[in-house]
């Protein structure tokens, strides 16, 4: 019977279990927080740097670029032209009064009598607000008075005109040099540049720049600029490998999550419990698991690098991707599972992958149950797999379940073109039909390279027209149909209880293959009336030869490239038991002394059962055989057969190592009643009849009556 599950697997395995968990585990945190293996959001990039590969949009974004915004701002502000104080009429005025002292001074020295001409030269010259060339001076004290007058009401007259414009420091040089054209073209030329020269020295600006209204301006035109939008489409190249990062690059990269300044220690923390609650989500599972798949460690290697290579490979391949994430055939991953294993690993397997494989990326929400549920669904639809029509259902059902969380959490979160959306919708479509075709070529090659056993190699093997088949019926007819019956028995019952129905019944179809070697020797396949070769042999020897076509099952089991899981059926379908009748002809022939006849020497090479499907072979075996011998006349009689045939088997502990429980053997003798109640009913007894010439002499009707 079933002991704790816990116990029912060797240490050795428990810690190749454990070591292969840490293996996972490692492994797994190390894509998730290693920088190349991660998506860029794990690069550290500064402006300035080169980028070491292209950045694209994950998908379609929009937000304020707060550099794009101060570009602006700073090209706004840069516009606005210093600001200057309207024109000061008091400068003017000012300048006029300083040029009309200046000319009076001139005016008194020129008449002064008693001055002399270089005394009166020398005071031109030491003039505070003018500085006049000597030969500009001996031109003013030569001029007669009428002229001189001429000359200074012009002056004053042209000063004013300059004055009244507006004049600032930057075009101050500008109007000097327009001051020859304002003269009055009476005054000869010598005297129109007296004239010039008088005023230019009393040309000021009379607007001056202010630092304040200037700020003000400036200030209006940074508000006055809007915010800066930024868009990118999905796919859309943002910076490209080998190019300077600028700051608004950076900004775009930091803003889809493309980058960011580095891990932190939240970064890794995430990392390390996520990690952790996989690994326990599938320690439990091991742990618990009452499945023979876990015994081998073969399978949990294969397990552990499939798991490994599918989640790398989407962390590498997915992260700065667009389309590319959409089209990962992750679910293989889980349709993988179940097809070379079980349903249950296919399922806890994809919820795992799906989360590692999606964790810290831009669009997790969409992504994450975008491969979740389409790998369940997946799984779920793809059942027995024991057609090619049920892998291309499952591939529709992938697709189609990946549509629908397109629709579901992509669309109405993101911005997307029509073109964007069926270009996603044809990405869901080839992941779907990627993930059933490579889950089909990949089961069929590991299938053979590994000696795994897939549901489309059983109903290979177990067409009526393989050559093993077809050897077995041809060689030992009688065994084929024994075997046929068992295989019929055993898998209704598997079918009860939940176990392996198509295993078992391909099982127990080989069970006895081994018979096929020497049929004769087995009394199913000896004709009324044969001698049964048994009669004339030892009871050893006679055990020997039954017992070998255990051996022998093995042996065309091997050279006919059975799946080694067949194997197991074909050692265990007697477990350690002995053959009963040459053991008690053996007793017989010692007088009744069991102490002189070695059992040893009457029992199978077994194993026990390992596994439902097996026990199931072993309890059929033994019903049939007993039934079949036996003859019982009603239900009650056939039940208690059944119940004694089960006991058997357990007093002998042949059902220790397997998970059958009280209830399940219960469920299987009802089950076994069910089956043999129809292969075994009662029969009528017909009558003889004692005139049976009057029912052979038919009479001849004549051919014209037929026609009528």
């Amino acid at each position: 019977m079933a002991s704790h599950p816990s116990r029912q697997i060797p240490g050795r395995i428990r810690t190749i279990q454990f070591l292969l968990l840490i293996i996972v585990g490692l492994i797994s945190l190390a894509v998730l927080i290693y920088p190349l293996s991660l998506s860029p959001g794990a690069l550290s990039l500064n402006v300035g740097d080169v980028a070491p590969q292209n950045f694209q949009a994950p998908e379609a974004i929009e937000y304020v670029s707060n550099v794009r915004t101060e570009d602006a701002k700073l090209v706004a502000e840069q516009a606005v032209q210093p600001v200057y104080s309207s024109p000061d009429p008091s400068i003017a005025r000012g300048q006029i009064e300083r040029l009309r002292n200046g000319l009076d001074f001139i005016s008194l020295v020129r008449n002064d009598e008693y001055a002399s001409p270089e005394q009166k030269s020398a005071d031109i010259a030491s003039m505070s607000d003018v500085t006049l060339p000597s030969e500009t001076i001996q031109s003013i004290l030569d001029l007669p008075s009428a002229r001189w007058d001429i000359i200074r009401q012009e002056s004053l007259s042209v000063l004013e005109q300059v004055m009244r414009n507006t004049i600032r420091e930057e075009n101050l040089s500008s109007v000097k040099r327009s001051v020859p054209t304002l003269v009055s073209l009476a005054l000869s030329e010598e005297q129109a540049g007296l004239v010039s020269e008088l005023v230019i020295a009393f040309v000021v600006p009379n607007s001056i720049y202010s630092p304040e209204l200037t700020e003000s301006a400036r200030q209006a035109a940074r508000e006055g600029v809007e915010p800066v939008v930024q868009t990118y489409k999905a796919g859309e190249l943002v910076l490209a490998a080998g190019q300077v990062v600028s700051p608004a690059a950076l900004e775009a990269l930091e803003n889809m999550g493309l980058i960011k300044p580095g891990p932190q220690w939240p970064d890794y923390l995430g990392s390390i419990m996520l990690v952790l609650t996989n690994t326990a989500l599938l320690g439990l599972y091991f742990f618990r698991q009452k499945n023979s798949i876990l015994r081998e460690i073969r399978n949990l290697i294969l397990i552990t690098v499939l798991f490994v290579i599918f989640v790398l490979g989407a962390r590498l391949l997915i992260p700065n991707r667009t389309i590319v994430p959409y089209l990962y055939p992750l679910p293989a991953l889980g349709l993988l599972l179940a097809t070379l294993f079980n349903r249950n690993f296919g399922l806890i397997f994809s919820i795992v992958a799906s989360v590692l494989a999606t964790y810290g990326l831009p669009n997790t929400l969409d992504l994450a149950p975008y491969y979740l549920l389409s790998s369940l669904i997946g799984v779920l639809v793809l059942g027995p797999a024991q057609r090619i029509w049920a892998f291309l259902r499952a591939g529709l059902a992938i697709a189609a379940t990946g549509i629908a969380m397109i629709f579901a959490f992509r669309v109405p979160f993101v911005q997307m073109d029509w073109i964007g959306i069926v270009t996603l919708l044809g990405a869901a479509m080839f992941n779907g039909l990627a993930s059933a075709s490579l889950t089909l070529l990949l089961q069929y090659f590991l299938a053979q390279a590994l000696g795994l056993t897939t549901a489309m190699q059983l109903l290979e093997i177990s067409r009526p027209d393989s050559p093993l088949l077809q050897y077995f019926l041809r060689n030992a007819p009688g065994t084929y149909q024994h075997s046929l019956q068992v295989a019929n028995l055993a898998e209704q019952a598997a079918e009860s209880i939940g176990a392996d129905a198509l295993l078992t019944r391909v099982g127990a179809l080989f069970h006895d293959i081994g018979k096929a070697k020497n049929p004769t020797y087995f009394i199913e396949n000896q004709g009324p009336g044969q001698v049964n070769t048994h009669d004339d042999m030892a009871p050893i020897e006679s055990s020997k030869t039954i017992t070998q076509h255990v051996l022998d099952g093995i042996a065309l089991a091997r050279k006919y490239r059975l799946p080694r899981r067949i194997n197991d059926f074909i050692l265990e379908h007697h477990g350690t038991m002995i053959t009963r009748y040459q053991y008690s002809k053996a007793v017989e022939a010692a007088g009744g002394d069991e102490s002189k006849v070695d059992t040893e020497d009457f029992r199978y090479p077994g194993p026990r059962p390992h596994s439902r499907e097996t026990a199931l072979l072993m309890l059929a075996d033994g019903a049939e055989a007993r039934v079949r011998a036996m003859r019982p006349q009603n239900e009650e009689e056939l039940r208690e057969i059944l119940r004694d045939a089960i006991n058997q088997a357990q007093k002998t502990g042949q059902l220790d190592n397997t998970q059958l429980t009280l209830q399940d053997l219960s469920t299987i003798i009802d089950s076994f009643v069910h089956t043999l109640r129809g292969s075994y009913h009662a029969r009528i007894e017909y009558p003889k009849i004692e005139n049976e010439s009057a029912i052979n002499n038919v009479p001849t009707i004549p051919r014209e009556e037929q026609k009528s």
